[in-house]
């Protein structure tokens, strides 16, 4: 009777790894059918990375990205649908199947290349130093033993940790302030919590016109080395890599990008 019992455990043992296998094959396969089956893609954002993807104050989401992804898509008979993610959570959301695509001012990095296919890029970004001009950042050595703030999960975030000899090494307690987003990170810069923000360019440019005392603050560049944005999505989904691309070098060849981009990146 004992035997059968656990011959009748095993085999529920073997039922159950057989079925999460099956589970895990079926998430390694390419989507591209179930994305025009449903004539939807799911794109992760962050909604408050200004100029890239953000709300107006009505709630309106606009921006660079959402430009860019709605005309990649137009005419394809796939409707964008935009999804408000943890920018920290932005990998698991897209292994999990939460979303298609990430597409949000995203950095194509050694590290992420490992988890996530990327396609071409569209943007070179590179990461500045934002403080106030009363009390400035001129130069790294103004940031020796204080609050340095970046955002969690950002590139710049991973810029610090890559090579922390370069700038991490030397902040308060070789650790940076973190925030959920970038306005937050200025709230404190103005209240004097923090000296600096490692910030990227499009966002920082953009940012500082924007605000009404935009005159107070100031950038430098920051030592790490110039970044790619690109779209990130799952390594299997090579279908819909290949038709973002060919849309990109459509667009890029009528003209189309370039609106775009003078829209949201004139002088």
């Amino acid at each position: 009777m004992m035997r059968l019992k656990r011959l009748a455990t095993a085999g529920l043992l073997l039922g159950l790894l057989v079925s999460l296998a099956g589970c895990h094959s079926r998430q390694k396969t390419d989507s591209w059918a179930t994305i025009e089956r449903r004539q939807k893609v799911v794109i992760g954002i962050d909604d408050s990375f200004v100029p890239m993807t953000y709300r107006e104050k009505n709630g309106q989401l606009t921006g660079f990205d959402v430009e860019l992804a709605k005309a990649i898509f137009k005419g394809s008979g796939i409707q964008v649908d935009f999804q408000s993610i943890d920018w920290d959570m932005k990998e698991t959301e897209l292994n999990n199947q939460t979303i298609d695509l990430i597409w949000s001012g995203y950095s194509k990095t050694e590290e992420r290349a490992k988890r996530v296919a990327f396609s071409q890029p569209y943007l070179t970004n590179h990461q500045m130093i934002v403080s106030m001009k009363k009390d400035p950042v001129n130069r790294l050595a103004d940031l020796k033993g204080q609050n340095l703030g970046v955002q969690t999960g950002s590139s710049g975030m991973a810029q610090l940790d890559r090579k922390p000899a370069v700038l991490k090494q030397k902040i308060a307690n070789q650790t940076p302030i973190l925030y959920d987003t970038y306005n937050n990170a200025f709230i404190d810069l103005q209240a004097k919590r923090i000296k600096g923000i490692l910030i990227d360019q499009v966002y920082a440019n953009f940012e500082i016109k924007a605000r009404a005392n935009g005159q107070d603050f100031q950038a430098i560049e920051s030592p790490f080395a110039a970044e790619k944005f690109a779209v990130g999505m799952r390594p299997e989904d090579q279908k819909l890599r290949r038709f973002i691309n060919r849309r990109y070098q459509v667009l890029k060849q009528n003209g189309q990008l370039a609106k775009i981009q003078a829209k949201w990146f004139k002088e």
